[in-house]
């Protein structure tokens, strides 16, 4: 069963943090997972090109319009893309098989980008749940933040995206009335 790689990697840190294991072997084996997942990801999408988007679980993860959307991200942001990809859970296997799909970015630069990335990501959550592994009440409230975090930044996401339709419906309707 697929589930996100945070979870498995804060839950790596807690077993650590328990005694069960050595936390720096964790952090090898969360690195080896994810760079392996991630590169997994990249070969389909090389291997089999755009005969992906038909089989069905691609089919749910990487619509004809966000396959349009990453195409233009790569023309756009080109490596940056690759390395930002990491930090974005939503879109990262779509950029990840488009990646390969478009061939613009051989597979050692997609490895050493994805790689660099993982090594902000992967560590941070594996020692999170390390730290926090007899420090429960520590743990939730820095998750808590997070995702409050998070909830905030879409908010104002949202709030701007608002703002700016009305502000555009505002001028068309100007602009048809010769305002």
């Amino acid at each position: 069963m697929p589930i996100p790689e945070d979870v498995s990697l804060v839950a790596g840190g807690v077993i650590a943090g328990l005694g069960y294991a050595d936390v720096h072997v964790m952090f090898g084996v969360g690195m080896a997972g994810v760079l392996i997942g991630d590169a997994t990801m990249f070969m389909i999408g090389r291997l089999f090109g755009e005969r992906v988007l038909s089989w069905r679980f691609v089919a749910k993860l990487l619509t004809p319009e966000r396959y349009c959307a990453v195409q233009d991200k790569f023309a756009r942001y080109g490596n940056r893309l690759m390395f930002i990809a990491r930090f974005l859970p939503g879109l990262r296997s779509a950029i990840f098989l488009t990646a390969g799909m478009t061939r613009r970015v051989p597979f050692w630069r997609f490895l050493l980008l994805d790689g660099l990335a993982a090594l902000i990501s992967v560590p941070a959550w594996v020692y999170l749940g390390y730290f926090g592994a007899y420090n429960r009440d520590w743990l939730m409230t820095w998750i808590g933040r997070g995702q409050v975090g998070i909830l905030a930044i879409i908010g104002l996401i949202g709030l701007v995206l608002l703002f700016s339709y009305f502000k555009r419906r505002r001028a068309e309707r100007c602009a048809k009335r010769d305002c």
